[in-house]
């Protein structure tokens, strides 16, 4: 698909180059010999190189702005992909080269270029966020008397954080009445076998068990469990902390939204995502391919709390002010997965709120660790655990399951103590 271009002109600030700097200091030196020592042969040997320099008055005079066209629209991408971005550069009257700066995060070689000025780089990221690819022009003019160097952004790349594929279990919970894939313990229209009980009127035809019903000579007809789907949030908790292990749980956080969210929309729920901290970004439960994209890039600019509101403007639904989760992102009966450190004491309330209008809340614990970056003594380490430990069994009471995420083990395992076990299949002996 094409991407629609921008084209800008690109000021030009030009200074002398170091040649003409060179050039000048050589005819000044052998000037001043001439006059100390009164060797005029010094003079003569100065001047090409003054000739050289009064020759840039009568050249043509160089651009001042140079013509860039990059595309308009950001780049997506998952990390460890390579993406290639083309661009364009013109200035007349200039020799010029185009040289990528290195940025963190991201590996950037130019790949090709050519004599009309499309360049195309090559780029790839290495973590997941969002990317300025920044290019520099060194353009030489005046039979390279001037010279300029001048910075410009080539193109946004959003890339989205990788995860493995895996289910994410859910509690148990009643589940909105859709038809979907989770198994739940009520009867009606579903593939799992539950019961065989007499037939009443208005049971369909289709559910007769023809075997059973000729050898008890009565109708009987199979009951099997309901398959319905879920609807699924992912809550994030982007409030700003200290650099360290604090800090560093913002990254689990942004991994784990993504896996619960895609292993979500792969069984075909719907998902959703809020994130929490400074301005509260949203984005309400879909179905799709495009809502996981639309959910990575909500979750991607969670990663980025002082940024604003998504700079793309397009990847989320609504916002609002304050502490809480707003209603309309969190629809009735829907399955909340909050990662947190649990250090701010607002998010801790916004997940109190949530339980209180009946939602099923399982908070991911993704702080490894004292969120100290010097040792602690053993007594401090240990009332900080047994404070820790105290603050999940409070919470625990309060009806919001909670899991610790550890180091090395994968969200997959961490959340199978939350797997529903399937209902029980108890064959009630029907009498003839």
């Amino acid at each position: 698909m094409t991407r629609p271009a921008t084209q800008w002109d690109l000021p030009l600030h030009w200074r002398t180059s170091t040649t003409a700097r060179t050039l000048a200091t050589v005819a000044a030196v052998a000037l001043a010999g001439a006059v100390l020592s009164g060797r005029w042969p010094l003079v003569v040997y100065a001047a090409p190189f003054l000739g050289a320099l009064a020759s840039a008055g009568w050249l043509r005079r160089p651009p001042a702005r140079a013509r860039v066209v990059v595309a308009g629209a950001p780049l997506r991408c998952f990390e460890a992909e390579t993406v290639e971005v083309p661009f364009a550069v013109g200035a007349d009257r200039t020799e010029w080269t185009v040289e990528p700066e290195p940025r963190p995060g991201l590996t950037v070689r130019a790949a090709s270029g050519s004599d009309v000025g499309a360049v195309t780089l090559r780029v790839r990221v290495d973590r997941w966020g969002r990317h300025p690819v920044v290019a520099r022009l060194a353009a030489t003019a005046a039979g390279g008397l001037l010279s300029a160097t001048e910075r410009f952004e080539v193109a946004q790349i959003r890339g989205y954080p990788s995860v493995a594929p895996g289910e994410a279990p859910i509690p148990r919970t009643e589940l909105p009445a859709r038809i979907g894939t989770h198994l739940t313990a009520h009867h009606g229209l579903g593939v799992e076998y539950a019961d065989i009980r007499g037939y009443l009127p208005g049971d369909q035809l289709r559910s007769i068990n023809w075997a059973v019903s000729a050898r008890r000579r009565r109708l009987h007809i199979t009951e099997r469990y309901t398959d319905r789907a879920a609807d699924v949030v992912a809550l994030i908790d982007a409030y700003p902390a200290a650099p360290g292990p604090a800090a560093a749980g913002l990254e689990w956080s942004v991994r784990g939204a993504t896996q619960v969210v895609q292993s979500a929309l792969q069984i075909g729920d719907r998902a959703g995502v809020v994130a929490l901290g400074g301005r509260v970004r949203w984005l309400g439960p879909d179905i799709g391919r495009r809502q996981f994209y639309r959910v990575l890039d909500t979750v991607l600019d969670a990663g980025y709390p002082d940024a604003g509101y998504p700079g793309a403007g397009e990847s989320a639904r609504g916002a609002a002010e304050g502490t809480l989760a707003p209603r309309p992102a969190v629809p009735p009966g829907a399955l909340v997965f909050a990662f947190t450190t649990l250090l701010e004491t607002a998010f801790t309330l916004a997940l109190l709120d949530l339980r209180s209008r009946g939602h099923a809340v399982v908070l991911i614990d993704v702080l490894r660790g004292a969120p100290f970056t010097e040792e602690l003594d053993p007594l401090t380490a240990q009332m900080w655990r047994l404070g820790r430990t105290a603050m999940h069994r409070d919470l625990r009471a309060l009806g919001v399951d909670v899991v610790e995420w550890p180091e090395g083990v994968s969200l997959e395992q961490a959340l199978i103590p939350l797997v529903r076990s399937r209902p029980r299949r108890q064959r009630r002996t029907a009498h003839p």
